[in-house]
């Protein structure tokens, strides 16, 4: 399994830079591939969400473009970009917090991943496996089912959590 954190506000300052860096690079790569523009209001959801870290609800995007610019942008202007960068793969909603964040690989649309959910601090882990990939094949082939969107969210507490409820406990 490939896991890669999703960058968090208490992470070191160079690794935030790092992963905004590169999520941008890979937005401008796809949408050139692509032949896909990613129009202004597209690039300030996705850089709203890479320069975030964690997971934000629409209303969280609202407001944080309203405090920036001093203007609301209308709800539906939010969901249309959101709508474009899940396509796309550039983003990644997370269900259980109704919330979206920025996409941390670069992995393929069909590719299943995996969300680790820390109750306490909130982290989460985005990873991949080809493992599960293979497995989660040859379920739906044996029901005669055919997965369009393979998202697993699980919650628990991550490393650094775990130690200090351990360390309490």
């Amino acid at each position: 399994m490939t896991a890669q954190r999703v960058p968090q506000p208490r992470q070191k300052k160079s690794q935030a830079i790092a992963a905004f860096r590169s999520t941008m690079a890979n937005a401008e790569d796809l949408c050139r591939r692509e032949g896909a523009k990613l129009t202004p209001a597209r690039r300030r959801v996705l850089e709203i969400l890479a320069e975030e870290g964690r997971p934000l609800g629409a209303y969280d995007m609202i407001e944080k473009i309203a405090v920036a610019t001093g203007k609301h942008p209308a709800p539906v202007s939010i969901y249309r970009a959101l709508d474009f960068l899940l396509e796309n793969g550039l983003v990644h909603r997370l269900a259980s917090r109704n919330a979206f964040l920025a996409c941390a690989h670069g992995h393929k649309h069909e590719e299943p991943v995996v969300f680790l959910i820390c109750e306490a601090c909130g982290t989460v882990t985005e990873a991949t496996s080809r493992a599960l990939h293979r497995e989660i094949a040859l379920l739906g082939a044996e029901s005669g089912f055919a997965p369009h969107s393979q998202v697993l969210e699980i919650t628990g507490l991550c490393r650094s959590c775990g130690a200090q409820k351990a360390a309490v406990g």
